[in-house]
């Protein structure tokens, strides 16, 4: 009996110490009092004792004590922990250093500080900036005629492109010392979305110049005189900028461009000057066609040493204006027919003076660390916009729709089938919101988020194209047939360009997501990797005893929390619906931390190969963060009880979704008996996940359908004219407050004909007779009368003349945008 309480005390003394995470000497101490314990106890000989003790002197000297550590275990360590290490490029050191960590390394760690995420000051708008949402983007959007834009022009209007420069729509990030509006990361993101509720193009149009592009670059590495030169012209639309980074063997791998610049020395304005000549091509360069100026990205090369002794300074960018001599651009590509500017730079030849490298010749080189930078900025703001925008249409217009359209004399928001992809529809618009104002805030804090932001671009374009094809499915035939009906279609054609723009999906989340975020988020496996380069062995050794303590704790952890169904994990609140999310998400974070050790411990360098299993452990990472993001946008709205349905629907997906990435993880990990033994610690219980329930899904569907409440908080930034009775949203919208008025009557008028009370072939013959039966009386019939009018108005589609399906001249033209752009450069 005593051994067994021995054995017992032995076992839940070290679950103890190694889930509170306690450190060696703490461990040292407590294997001595324990031995101490036993052979007080009669358990343990003199002999033993002594025994005992002649084995555990010395190891525990050896662990304890640096000097002996580092020459008889870490030494060996670091030779094969060196030897392992897999090589890394300039370029990959670059992109790894480039940006902060933020909330997902808390994630990543195992045990997130939750009152730091409830502490976050998420951005909110400012009076300057709710303005000019509600004034110069409304009035923006009501210039936008939708399928005018897309289908008759493939342009912009001109008085949309002078209204835009007029009021420095290009200008959000510059500063109000240059002529800008200095807006915050949020108040962009918000300016983004409300106009691509209304038009994708447009959107594209505003957002380019204000997130990747000369701006930006000018802006955080740009000298001073390039910075008193460019930035007012930029705020004010004198000028039009792009960005030519990609072209056709250049997408994703951007550091492998073959664009080149040589320095060397050249004539510029009648004197000598020392600059580069340059030869490039570029391709799908947003803006090309109506820019004025070209920031460029080259590798450039000093095979004279005319900066100093000879080199590959690698990539450069520089800000090229576009009629420099040699700049060839004004043709177009039609990104899926969109017709936002988007076309080819090429140039051959070109001298530029070496004043025009973005930041001074000094900066030569450099440009890679500037693009990954300034890239995270973009994808954490613009896509996540447009992903969101595209998720509050599908919302707002498929609530509506799903209410007004009516078969089998019911609403087909009535039917489970509709339901399911209302529910998703529903659920991804709540978490789309949630993730879009937590990452804008990053901005807002000073961060640029490197791992957040391929999060968010990844997953947040993926579930815009999601839930647009769940509001097509819904829709039917109401969302296939182009004209100016459809508030749908054009967003369905933009989907390619949002999974494909800013680091392509495939790449992000099967190299981006898991591969730098291990790096940048563990707490020391970066910084081991450096002591290794460094020869620091002191740093390793260091490095290496708290890596191990991490790992046990980080383990141990994720088998407590899975055996005790997570009661021992921390959270913010006691009790209450989110309370056991919270828990749930400690847990995964602790198997995490736990499963990423065992998998970059075993793989080493291997791992950087094995996309797909990276990529599960990314899903896992991702659907931590967009669970935070839930849980905090509830919070801060005060955990409204009305919002539960979709706060439980996104975090049950969520949470499912991590199971099955950890699944499929396990079931594909190269050494089977590993991967088992993997997932009997983190689920030692079996998967306790699931998806969402149905009767979460049936009241979000009912949510949707309904004026108000959560519809609104989610989805009004988005712009909706309601008083146009020729826009298709907006006649949507008055559609659905009408009905809510006379749903009543309707439905007692279709159970009169369903009955055989009154009889008709047409709406009109009925209503008549219900009138003169006395079952309806002059009011009502008319009441009922214009809802039907305006009810087959909102699910009629279009039929277009021939002549209005004929090629479109406009497209083809670039001249005519060229002058355009030169005009506005005047």
């Amino acid at each position: 009996m005593m051994l067994a309480i021995a054995m017992a005390v032995a076992v839940l003394g070290g679950v103890y110490l190694a889930y509170q995470g306690a450190p060696l000497v703490i461990w040292t101490l407590a294997v001595f009092l324990y031995a101490l314990g036993l052979w007080g106890g009669g358990l343990l000989p003199d002999g033993g004792m002594l025994l005992t003790l002649a084995v555990l002197t010395p190891l525990a000297l050896v662990l304890n004590l640096p000097m002996l550590r580092r020459r008889l275990l870490s030494r060996r360590l670091f030779t094969v922990f060196k030897r392992s290490l897999p090589p890394m490029s300039a370029t990959e050191r670059e992109a790894l250093e480039a940006g902060d960590t933020w909330w997902e390394g808390e994630l990543f760690k195992g045990n997130p500080d939750w009152q730091r995420l409830r502490s976050i000051p998420v951005t909110r708008l400012t009076e300057e900036e709710q303005a000019f949402l509600d004034h110069q983007v409304a009035h923006l959007c009501r210039m936008l005629d939708n399928d005018r834009i897309e289908r008759e022009q493939g342009d912009l209007p001109a008085e949309v492109w002078e209204y835009i420069r007029k009021e420095r729509f290009f200008s959000l990030i510059i500063p109000k010392a240059y002529g800008g509006r200095e807006f915050s990361s949020y108040a962009q993101s918000c300016v983004v979305t409300r106009i691509a509720t209304r038009n994708i193009s447009t959107a594209v149009t505003v957002m380019v110049p204000n997130s990747l592009g000369p701006g930006e670059l000018i802006l955080h590495y740009g000298t001073q005189a390039q910075k008193d030169y460019w930035l007012p012209r930029l705020a004010d639309g004198r000028e039009i900028p792009c960005f030519a980074l990609t072209g056709p063997d250049v997408g994703s791998d951007a550091a492998s461009m073959p664009d080149f610049g040589v320095v060397c020395r050249g004539m510029h304005e009648g004197r000598e000057v020392l600059g580069a000549r340059v030869s490039f091509s570029k391709r799908y360069i947003t803006l090309a066609p109506v820019a004025t100026v070209v920031g460029l990205a080259f590798r450039l090369h000093d095979p004279e040493g005319l900066l100093g002794a000879p080199r590959e300074y690698g990539i450069t960018c520089a800000l090229v204006p576009a009629a420099h001599p040699g700049i060839r651009i004004g043709d177009r590509h039609l990104p899926m027919g969109l017709a936002f500017m988007n076309g080819p730079v090429e140039g051959r030849d070109v001298f530029i003076p070496l004043e025009w490298i973005i930041g001074g010749p000094e900066m030569a080189g450099k440009g890679w660390r500037m693009l990954m930078e300034c890239l995270s900025v973009g994808r954490a703001i613009s896509l996540p916009a447009l992903g969101t925008a595209a998720g509050h249409m599908s919302f707002r217009m498929t609530g509506a729709y799903a209410r007004i359209r009516r078969q089998f004399r019911l609403p087909i928001g009535r039917f489970e089938g509709v339901q399911e992809a209302m529910a998703r529809i529903g659920g991804y618009a709540y978490r789309m919101e949630a993730a879009r104002r937590l990452t804008a805030t990053a901005g807002d804090l000073g961060i640029k988020p490197s791992v957040i932001s391929a999060i968010a671009k990844y997953h947040m374009t993926e579930m815009m194209r999601r839930s647009i094809n769940d509001a097509m499915d819904v829709h039917g035939g109401r969302g296939i047939i182009f004209g100016p009906r459809n508030y749908l279609g054009y967003s369905y054609q933009a989907i390619p360009v949002g999974i494909t723009v800013e680091g392509a999906n495939i790449l992000t989340r099967n190299l981006m997501i898991f591969g730098q975020g291990a790096v940048r988020c563990h707490p020391f496996v970066f910084q081991e990797m450096e002591a290794v380069r460094n020869d620091d062995l002191a740093a390793f050794d260091r490095l290496l005893l708290g890596h191990m303590g991490y790992s046990i704790n980080r383990g141990t952890r994720a088998l407590v929390l899975g055996l005790t169904g997570s009661r021992w994990a921390q959270t913010p609140v006691r009790s209450g619906p989110t309370a056991d999310y919270y828990r749930q998400l400690t847990r995964m974070s602790a198997a995490l931390a736990f499963v990423s050790d065992v998998a970059m411990g075993v793989l080493g360098g291997e791992l950087k190969r094995k996309e797909r299993l990276s990529a599960r452990l990314g899903d896992v990472l991702s659907h931590l963060y967009l669970g935070s993001a839930v849980l905090k946008f509830h919070e801060d709205a005060g955990r409204p009880e009305a919002e539960l349905p979709f706060v439980r629907w996104a975090l049950d997906d969520s949470l499912n979704q991590i199971g099955l990435a950890f699944d499929e993880f396990f079931r594909n990990f190269p050494s089977p008996l590993l991967g088992a033994a993997l997932r009997a610690l983190v689920f030692p219980l079996g998967r306790p996940y699931h998806p969402p329930r149905d009767k979460d899904g049936q009241s979000i569907a009912q949510a949707m359908m309904q004026t108000g409440g959560v519809r609104d908080r989610l989805t009004g930034i988005g712009f909706w004219a309601e008083d146009d009775g020729e826009d298709a949203v907006g006649r949507m919208e008055v559609a659905l407050r009408m009905l809510e008025q006379v749903e009543p009557l309707y439905d007692r008028f279709q159970k009169l004909v369903a009955r055989g009370e009154v009889e008709g072939l047409t709406f009109g013959e009925r209503l008549a007779q219900a009138r003169e039966r006395g079952l309806l009386d002059e009011e009502e019939a008319e009441r009922l009368q214009v809802y039907e009018d305006l009810r087959y108005e909102c699910v009629l589609t279009d039929a277009l003349p021939p002549e209005a399906l004929a090629p479109i001249g406009a497209r083809a033209s670039s001249g005519r945008r060229r002058e355009r752009a030169d005009s506005a450069a005047v």
